[in-house]
């Protein structure tokens, strides 16, 4: 059953109505739920961009290529044509989602917010020559393709949740499992089924120059006590010269 105020069309009881998700759902650490999203982002490198029309209400999808990725890999940057219908769309509504899929069936959504940057040192940092051969030179002088043509921007997309699954075994072991499935009922274990909450991406850079400041703390350390120890034995040895 859903929850209250969703929708359901069945009454299990005690039992889960959906035993997939619960059979592959996976709850590692969060440096390791965001570091194989950001992995599998990467990997996958094009990505389902949906907004809405601010007319219309409907939903529209197109294949978008990462450009770079910032906050720690979970805020996604893109190229785009600032007048293009994609950036009407999210002048009028800013909600977004990129979703993500490879030939073995792995997927990722992520949803969250978008902006469209125009500021020409953000459009330089990130300017691929390749953009040249999408936008085209218009031969005014301006509209040239080049990382200063103002049709170049940028819409980086801030996560606030995310979805994903990833291989829990290889393919021999996932269509085993599915076999088993269909013969016994039980729902197949083949995926790590995980989610990232939005308080979980809010925490992640907290969580990461955290983890950066105690590893510097740790190698400080260590290169401290070597010092200390190097120096205490060159003073054994200068002792041990002395006594000669």
């Amino acid at each position: 059953m859903s929850g209250q105020d969703g929708f359901s069309n069945a009454d299990t009881g005690s039992k889960a109505a959906d035993p997939y998700k619960e059979k592959n759902m996976d709850a590692p650490e969060l440096k390791e739920k965001v570091e194989d999203l950001v992995n599998f982002i990467s990997a996958c490198k094009f990505g389902m961009m949906t907004t809405r029309v601010g007319e219309s209400g409907i939903l529209v999808s197109r294949c978008m290529a990462l450009a770079a990725k910032e906050g720690g890999g979970v805020d996604l940057l893109f190229h785009t044509n600032t007048e293009s219908g994609k950036t009407d769309d999210l002048k009028s509504d800013p909600k977004i989602n990129m979703a993500f899929l490879n030939s073995s069936g792995e997927w990722a959504s992520v949803s969250g917010e978008a902006e469209i940057i125009t500021d020409r040192e953000v459009v330089r940092k990130y300017y691929s020559p390749a953009l040249k051969a999408w936008l085209g030179d218009l031969e005014d002088g301006t509209h040239d393709g080049g990382p200063e043509d103002p049709r170049i921007g940028v819409i980086k997309v801030k996560a606030l949740t995310a979805t994903y699954a990833i291989a829990s075994t290889n393919a021999l072991g996932r269509t085993a499992e599915f076999v088993k499935g269909v013969i016994t009922g039980s729902a197949p274990n083949v995926n790590k089924l995980r989610e990232l909450t939005e308080e979980d991406l809010q925490k992640y850079p907290v969580f990461r120059n955290l983890r950066g400041i105690l590893d510097r703390a740790a190698t400080d350390a260590i290169a401290f006590h070597f010092g200390r120890a190097t120096t205490t034995k060159l003073k054994l040895e200068e002792r041990a010269l002395a006594r000669t």
